[in-house]
Formats: structure tokens, C-alpha cells, sequence
């Protein structure tokens, strides 16, 4: 299990080339004029974790097995998208399906490529998507409204703590606040994320700058980091047209000496990688073996038996223990026989909280 990301943004923001470099392929055509991407591209690409190789040499593993980030390429959006404007209404349907927004926004001046607005405001076009996302999610609340309220008359009690619900996120709305900004309570999660919002999806600002700017930014960027900090949102700083060079680049050493030659130091995927994971709370264990060493991702706060049906529901089932060594022990004490004689793997019940790098063996009934 990886996570699911939506490249979204205006036309001509580099949406396309960003999602080209990143899953190194050419399934997007990248071309200068609004809605060259009519149907949505999907791609997966490995999440690069070192952790990975150094537990596979320990335990002779013949095969890597990293999780996966698949990244869907969805076409630009215009101002009354939410009304069906461009192509807004299969675009909006594609973002519900994916776990989080990468927002890509536009800070380079180019006057080769037009702005669908023709202007250079990345904090606007931030707002133009906004502002269609929660225009959608007001239109799908209040059309829930009334249904709800001829069940609360038949004494429905679901339904009045649905309403309730509901209402203090149009409350949001109307005030021009994303859904994901509600205040809730633990026990609303749930019901909250069964609302299927689009402005509650967690959102990763991706600001696409010139090549001189990719190793530091610009003040479009900086403008936009304020935003993202203000928000509590993800926030990267990249170049498209680099990021299409290096992934031209065949060997990795290749591609980190041309980084570092321009004053960056990893791959515009690892830090989208990263902030996704931190945006999303999300944790990588390992299961490692000589048939193959396996990365898994899970929620920060998964306990073993739910890491154990990422696997294969079969394990949560019948979940009974799970052998823990932590990667630093493993590595440390050369790998699972070592960490057993130093006492260093833990036996771990329903209970724990898996932690991210355990090395997890699952024992289970059939």
C-alpha cells in the first residue's frame, strides 16, 4: 500500500511534464494549450527508501520489493469547473478518488507559454481551484439535506448527528473555508470521511519554478510556502524541466551529481515522497526474508493486526503475535538472528502501535 495523489491545477502549469518526470514515462502529453490531458493518466512509481537495500544485503534477499506511489495526472481545472465548465465534472469525480491533492502552481515567468488567465498570481490560481472544490461540496451537502431531515422526522437518530454534521461544514463553506479545516472531534472522523468531500482532501503545494530558481525558490514561491504554513498544508519546491532532465538520466549516481551540480540534493520525487508521507501521516514497515524484503506503508497509529491485513486480510484475521525488531537493531546486530541472541525482538500483541521501520515477522492461525 502506497498513496494515491491527484496532480491537479490550471492549464499550462507544467502539471503534465511534472507527472511525466516523476513516473519517468510519457504517458501525459505535455503540450501548450489547455486540456492536452483529456483522461486522466495514471502511473506508479517505487518509493525510493534506502532502509530497503541495506536489510536485503543483511538478509540475502533476492528480491526488492518497495511500496508504491501511484500519482494520477488529472487535466486542468478552469473557474466553473463545479459547473461543468471545461471538462469540471469528470475532473472533480477523479480528485474524490484519490487520497490527497498535489496542487501544482505556476511561479515562473515564461512568455512562451500561456497563462489560461494571462497573468502570474500562484496565490490566486490557489484560490481558483479552491474556490471550485468547495463550490462542488456545498452543491453535493445541501442536496443531502432534505433527505436527512424527512429521516430525523421518522426518528432517525444517525441521521440527526449526520445533519449536524453537515451543517457546521456548510457553516465552513459559506464562509469560504475548505472542509478540511472543520474542527472535529475523534468520534466525527468517521462520518466526516464518509462525506467524501473534495476540499477535505489534505493538500501538498507543488510550486514549479524556473530552473534558476529550483535550488532556492522565488518570490512567487515564497508566497505560496505563507499560504501552506498558514494552512498547515504539504509544500515543495521543484522544477519541472529539471526534473525531465534528470529523469532522461539513466543511472542514479548519474542524476545526483547532476542535482548537486545545480545545488540540489535529491530528486524532486523523494522530497514529494517525503512531504506526502508527513502530510498523510504515513509509516513504512518491513517484512524481510531470503525470498524477498518488502516495504509496506501504513497510518501512523496502525496497530499489528491492521499492519498485518495490509498484507493480507488472512493475517488480520487470525492475527496472534508479531515478531518486532526495530531497523536500527537490525542492522546493528546483522540481521534477524543477532537481534533474537542480543534480545532485541519483541514479541507484540493486538495492541501495539506499529512504529515506522519495524522489521515485522506476523505469526497467525489459518
Amino acid at each position: 500500500m502506497g498513496f494515491k495523489c491527484g496532480i491537479v491545477g490550471l492549464p499550462n502549469v507544467g502539471k503534465s511534464t511534472l507527472f511525466n518526470a516523476l513516473t519517468q514515462t510519457a504517458q501525459a502529453q505535455a503540450a501548450n494549450y489547455p486540456f492536452c490531458t483529456i483522461e486522466p493518466n495514471t502511473g506508479q512509481v517505487a518509493v525510493p527508501d534506502p532502509r530497503l537495500e541495506k536489510l536485503a544485503a543483511i538478509a540475502g534477499s533476492k528480491e526488492l520489493i518497495p511500496t508504491q506511489l501511484t500519482f494520477v495526472d488529472i487535466a486542468g481545472l478552469v473557474r466553473g469547473a463545479s459547473k461543468g465548465e471545461g471538462l469540471g465534472n469528470q475532473f472533480l469525480a477523479n480528485i474524490r478518488e484519490v487520497d490527497a491533492i498535489v496542487h501544482v502552481l505556476r511561479c515562473f515567468e515564461d512568455d512562451d507559454i500561456t497563462h489560461v488567465d494571462g497573468r502570474i498570481d500562484p496565490l490566486a490560481d490557489a484560490e481558483t481551484i479552491e474556490t471550485e472544490l468547495m463550490l462542488a461540496d456545498l452543491e453535493s451537502l445541501e442536496k443531502r439535506r432534505d433527505p436527512l431531515i424527512k429521516k430525523i422526522r421518522g426518528g432517525d437518530k444517525e441521521a440527526k448527528s449526520r445533519l449536524e454534521l453537515i451543517d457546521r461544514v456548510l457553516e465552513l463553506l459559506r464562509e469560504g473555508r475548505p472542509a478540511r479545516m472543520l474542527e472535529r472531534a475523534p468520534e466525527d472522523e468517521k462520518p466526516f470521511r464518509e462525506l467524501q468531500l473534495l476540499s477535505s482532501k489534505p493538500v501538498l503545494y507543488v510550486c514549479n519554478v524556473d530552473e534558476d530558481s529550483a535550488a532556492a525558490g522565488n518570490a512567487f514561491s515564497r508566497q505560496v510556502g505563507e499560504r501552506a504554513a498558514a494552512e498547515g498544508a504539504g509544500f515543495v519546491v521543484i522544477s519541472a524541466a529539471i526534473e525531465a532532465e534528470v529523469a532522461l538520466l539513466e543511472d542514479d549516481e548519474e542524476r545526483l551529481a547532476f542535482l548537486a551540480d545545480i545545488g540540489i540534493g535529491e530528486t524532486g520525487l523523494s522530497r514529494i515522497i517525503r512531504a506526502g508521507y508527513e502530510l498523510l501521516d504515513l509509516i513504512t514497515f518491513f517484512t524481510v526474508g531470503p525470498k524477498e524484503a518488502h516495504a509496506w506503508t501504513v497510518k501512523k497509529g496502525a496497530t499489528a493486526p491492521q499492519a498485518a491485513g495490509v498484507i493480507h486480510t488472512d493475517f488480520e484475521k487470525g492475527f496472534i503475535r508479531a515478531e518486532t525488531i526495530s531497523y536500527e537493531d537490525y542492522i546493528a546486530c546483522g540481521g534477524e538472528n543477532g537481534a533474537k541472541e542480543a534480545g532485541k525482538m519483541r514479541l507484540e500483541g493486538r495492541d501495539y502501535l506499529v512504529q515506522d521501520g519495524d522489521v515485522l515477522h506476523f505469526r497467525f492461525n489459518a
